[in-house]
């Protein structure tokens, strides 16, 4: 793995982790368009690299995670904010959790479908168009309970489907509780950390576990990790910061039209001798580019 496809596969990484835009599709094609060559090493770096990208969040909403919002007049304190805090997380995980563990083999049996991931990416993006109307735009008055949490955590859970994307799923979650659009993308940020941690540790232990953890240590694959890291640390904050402001005034329906594309590019890449593949693991590894027939 080159210098050029860590920081290419990283930028990708921080783009679409935290964008309603499946993070899974756009991995599909940058690994197929380069032609990379499935590797342990590979797999395992798709998914740490994510820890970068957990620690934006962290970094940009570190009030939110180590100072909340203490409302005096009701009694709070610092303490009890931040339980109330963690605890509507640890609620909004529990279904993706619950959900994964009894749905696993389903579950993995269905990542390698690429035409799948294709096909939900465009079903998500005409979604998208119409997802403003469908739901009126919540208020600020809104407060997230553990049952609004809960319900998010619920919807979450779809995108166990290669393509829906984790983002997409949070966030209409959130609309369709009544929270803002501001509200719900910050919700689905939050809810993105134990989740892809969760993810990150789960992975990384699967590596170990099948000896192949040394593969980390091996040349300057370490090197390559943190680089990736870093990227992803940087790319995801300005994704960020430009999601939240764009969607809280657009909406969705140019994330609709971009999902719609990249959908169909997924479709027609093997027509111009781009093979795209992913293997029965939780993360799309190297597609092999394959020679384009003669005219």
């Amino acid at each position: 793995m080159t210098l050029f496809e860590t920081i290419v596969i990283a930028i990708v990484e921080g783009l679409t982790e935290f964008l309603p835009v499946s993070s899974t599709g756009h991995m599909i094609i940058t690994q197929g368009v380069l032609g990379m060559e499935s590797t342990p090493f590979l797999k395992a770096f798709t998914v740490i690299i994510q820890f970068g990208a957990i620690l934006s969040v962290v970094c940009l909403y570190w009030r939110k995670f180590f100072y909340p919002e203490v409302k005096s007049d009701k009694g709070q304190t610092w303490w009890g904010s931040i339980w109330r805090f963690y605890l509507k997380l640890i609620v909004g995980v529990l279904p993706a959790v619950v959900l994964g563990l009894a749905f696993n083999d389903f579950i993995e049996s269905n990542l390698g479908n690429v035409p799948l991931v294709a096909v939900m990416l465009i079903l998500g993006g005409v979604f998208m168009l119409f997802c403003d109307r469908i739901f009126n735009r919540g208020s600020d008055d809104t407060p997230l309970t553990y049952k609004r949490a809960f319900v998010i955590g619920l919807i979450q859970c779809v995108s166990m489907i290669p393509g829906v994307s984790r983002s997409l799923s949070t966030i209409v979650g959130g609309m369709a509780q009544k929270l803002t659009r501001r509200a719900a993308a910050e919700f689905s940020f939050f809810l993105a950390v134990p989740t892809m941690f969760g993810a990150t540790v789960l992975e990384t232990y699967k590596l170990v576990k099948h000896g192949d953890g040394n593969i980390l240590m091996e040349g300057n694959n370490l090197t390559l990790l943190l680089v990736g890291c870093v990227v992803a640390f940087i790319v995801a904050i300005l994704a960020i910061k430009f999601f939240i402001d764009y969607v809280a005034r657009y909406g969705f329906r140019a994330f609709g039209w971009y999902r719609i594309v990249v959908g169909i590019l997924i479709l027609v890449l093997p027509f111009f001798g781009y093979e795209l593949k992913m293997e029965d693991s939780a993360e799309p590894v190297a597609a092999e580019r394959t020679t384009t027939p003669d005219a």
